[in-house]
């Protein structure tokens, strides 16, 4: 049984980390990294083909969005999630998909201008992300799943995001018996539409993330709503937009619970009937499937208006723009307005187009409502930039910038250090993930000295023996540095190279068949490399 950390160590962003066990390969999340990248990863430990499952924590990109790639890459395994979980990547990574065909479409638009090679190739297609999203196995939270001999999970709720999940997994190996826990990314209490943090109770190991492992929360529940409220008189009183970047998942369902709940109270008197637009297709499917998981995901409050048949996040005045046309209509109509957009931190997406229109306002509020990672246009803004550029154009930052206090996905320190302290045993050993570099370290030592806890942050490339609990490998930290400017290679080359590697990953599971049929399988790889060798 090895565990080797790939993914999101001393980083927030780029989840992943690698299991073999029972003759397995098995994977916890493969997310896309976001914002600037401080340490390198070490490839995958073994190739696409060879990885018979994934085990999903949430659909958040960070957590979920390399899996198409894996696919594009040859994987044809199982991806086990909670049913909440499926239904969104089931719109998340076609949209990630969308952005990267399209962000290729850019650079190869740009590449024209220059020496580059004009073709440049997305990340992965959307018959990538279709084909991850067939693999996807949609499992009901509180259940033991028998994955295969040997192997078993159970998905619990912790609260982050609609079907998140920790992930509890047994192992039994040649007579010997580990179970090894990973949180996933767990809650904030007394958050609007979501449940509460389920503890887990018992564990050998112990995978945790610690991305506020370093900060507390406000203690005393914050007024989310009498502060937008506020945020929003003040701002239409000037004549101007509120704009909110929103995470298309999560974020924006919470903001629509509060905005329903500020136009059923009448907290803006001189504009009782603003309208609020949400600019985001993704925005608008996540929100369907909001609904669709009620029963299984939503607190007691949202499920009581639910009873009263209050749907809990819409509203007189909730305007769904899909097609760019109406996208493009918000910003010329004059009327105050709330705008809803992706992405939460300025990276893509329509929001980049409504900052564009709506920066170089003093009459206008940008409103941030979640986390903004280092090098990100979202950070720069909050950390209170004078100038942007956004499509090639400078903009003055002349808007009022401001950040709802509190709200967040993440639970805190205390939030942490409550999860960890409900294990009713002693874990063996607890890792410490999902954090920036000093904050796993400090929320590593915390747990040493608080909580007895025999706690380490890894780094990526480190690997674990979970029968002897012994490290095979400590991986030291290696910063990534600023390569040269030089002549890219053909992405269509590097897919080519991968197809390659695709093909020794298959070859690799075919140790075992008939002499017959390897024998066949060489004679066609044969022919196929004659093929291209003549050509060459």
């Amino acid at each position: 049984m090895k565990l080797i950390f790939v993914g999101a160590d001393h980083e927030v962003t780029g989840s992943c980390h690698y299991l073999e066990a029972c003759g397995k390969h098995i994977l916890v999340d493969y997310g896309m990294e976001q914002g600037i990248n401080v340490f390198e990863n070490v490839p995958l430990p073994v190739e696409a083909p060879l990885i018979d499952y994934v085990f999903l924590t949430h659909a958040h990109v960070d957590h979920s969005g390399m899996l198409p790639l894996l696919y594009a890459k040859g994987f044809r395994g199982q991806i086990l999630t909670t049913e909440a979980s499926a239904d969104l990547c089931s719109i998340m990574l076609r949209d990630c998909a969308h952005i990267q065909m399209q962000e290729a479409e850019w650079r190869s638009r740009k590449a024209k201008r220059s020496s580059e090679v004009q073709y440049q190739e997305p990340l992965y297609k959307m018959e990538d992300a279709d084909g991850a999203i067939k693999r996807l196995v949609p499992c009901k939270y509180d259940t033991m799943i028998n994955v295969c001999e040997g192997i078993t999970v159970r998905f619990t709720d912790v609260g982050h995001l609609l079907g998140s999940a920790s992930i509890e997994i047994w192992l039994k190996e040649n007579g010997t018996e580990k179970k090894i826990v990973f949180s996933g990314d767990i809650g904030n209490t007394n958050q609007p539409i979501l449940r509460d943090p389920i503890a887990t109770r018992e564990a050998d190991y112990v995978v945790m993330e610690s991305t506020y492992g370093d900060r507390l929360h406000s203690k005393e529940k914050p007024d989310y709503v009498g502060e937008l409220a506020g945020i929003i008189q003040e701002t239409f009183s000037r004549g101007g937009n509120v704009v909110i970047p929103s995470f298309a998942v999560g974020r924006t369902q919470e903001m629509l619970y509060f905005l329903r709940q500020i136009k059923e109270k009448k907290l803006i008197p001189d504009f009782q009937d603003f309208p609020v637009y949400v600019d985001s297709p993704l925005a608008v499917e996540a929100t369907g499937v909001f609904l669709k998981n009620s029963t299984e995901c939503y607190d007691e409050e949202a499920t009581e208006l639910l009873r009263k048949g209050i749907n809990p996040i819409t509203f007189p005045g909730l305007n769904l723009s899909i097609t760019s046309d109406e996208s493009k209509a918000i910003n010329f109509d004059m009327t105050p307005k709330v705008i809803l957009s992706a992405s939460g931190m300025c990276e893509a997406g329509r929001i980049r187009h409504h900052l564009k229109h709506n920066l170089w306002r003093q009459e206008c509020t940008i409103l941030f409502v979640g986390y903004q990672a280092i090098g990100t246009l979202g950070r720069a803004l909050v950390d209170g930039t004078d100038e942007v550029r956004l499509f090639g154009e400078p903009i003055e930052v002349r808007a009022e910038i401001k950040q709802l206090a509190g709200i967040s996905g993440h639970a805190d320190r205390e939030g942490l250090l409550g999860w960890i302290g409900g294990f009713e045993n002693r874990p063996t050993r607890v890792f410490v993930v999902h954090g920036e570099d000093s904050v796993c370290e400090q929320f590593a030592q915390t747990l040493i000295d608080e909580c007895d806890l025999d706690a380490y942050a890894p780094y990526s490339g480190t690997k674990f023996d979970l029968i002897n609990n012994t490290f095979d490998y400590e991986a030291s930290p290696v910063r990534i540095v600023a390569a040269k400017r030089s002549k890219p290679i053909s992405n269509v080359f590097n897919r080519l190279v991968e197809a390659g590697q695709r093909l020794i990953g298959v070859i690799k599971k075919c140790e075992g068949m008939a002499n017959k049929d390897l024998g066949k399988f060489a004679d066609q790889i044969n022919s196929l490399c004659d093929k291209w060798d003549r050509n060459l």
